[in-house]
């Protein structure tokens, strides 16, 4: 399998450090927009199956222009959700598979931001299907931890472990530090501003998606192997887009437990308008 990975950050090189394993993979193309990145990220798997390129991920000719030249089985997207449709649109027109571990962005209501759904998560993707469809090519959308294990957990608790779903909760919690740094959120700093802040999205059965306000539905919970009690609360993600499309239950909702110093620091940046 030859295969285009788009970002050399922290998931894209753990890709590369994995794949590097597999026999399976006959040839990677590592690409960011820094160069430098993508060449280290190939230096350090040490492996001739692996190659550095650069590439604008905003720009759609940019990436048509390397996938024709890697031609690849699979292009990877390992960038932030910002991207998601400029390289998703590149694979549907050079026919290319497709995988993210996030998807396209939401936008939130124009009038009842904190009630009801705008454009959702995903949205832009699901609208290409049909011609996805035609051209006999794959997108394998939300596909990482979360989402993507995530929600295969939900199906093999909803198919295998119980006769009823009444509610699905995935929570996301940690007691990770970075020393000498009082915020220090452990990925991509824009993303976690942006999905934290956008209204959360919920699901419920009679109902469909629906929005609230962020921060919503306050819980502390006790975070096993260690971890510890931490507060969670409502969050935007695709689990609550992608579970309710193919799993029985009464609601599906996703929370961070952020805990009370860090949501006083999103709520400081909104209140700044730095989140803007």
């Amino acid at each position: 399998m030859k295969a285009l990975v788009i970002g050399a950050g922290g998931v894209g090189r753990a890709i590369a450090n994995i794949a590097s394993r597999r026999t399976f993979i006959t040839s990677m193309v590592i690409a960011d927009r820094n160069l430098a990145r993508a060449e280290e990220a190939v230096a350090r798997v040490n492996d001739a199956r692996f190659s550095a390129a650069q590439v604008n991920a905003a720009e759609l000719e940019d990436l048509r222009e390397l996938i024709r030249k890697a031609d690849p089985d699979v292009v990877i997207n390992a960038v932030d959700p910002r991207f998601v449709m400029p390289i998703f649109l590149a694979c549907e027109i050079e026919n290319k598979n497709y995988i993210d571990m996030a998807m396209s962005l939401s936008r939130p209501h124009p009038h009842y931001p904190n009630s009801e759904t705008g454009v959702k998560l995903g949205d832009e993707q699901f609208a290409r299907d049909w011609n996805w469809s035609e051209r006999g090519i794959y997108a394998l959308v939300g596909m990482g931890i979360e989402p993507g294990m995530s929600d295969v957990f939900a199906r093999y608790a909803s198919d295998f472990l119980f006769s009823r779903l009444d509610s699905i909760t995935i929570l996301d919690g940690s007691n990770l530090t970075v020393e000498g740094h009082n915020f220090a959120p452990s990925f991509s700093i824009w993303t976690t501003i942006e999905e934290c802040l956008n209204p959360p999205l919920v699901w419920e059965d009679g109902r469909g998606w629906f929005t609230t306000e962020p921060f919503s539905e306050i819980e502390t919970f006790d975070f096993p192997e260690g971890i510890g009690p931490v507060e969670c609360v409502n969050v935007e993600h695709e689990e609550v887009v992608l579970i309710p499309q193919k799993v029985d239950a009464k609601k599906v909702n996703f929370k961070y437990g952020l805990g009370a110093s860090f949501i006083t620091t999103l709520k400081t940046i909104h209140m700044l308008g730095m989140d803007r």
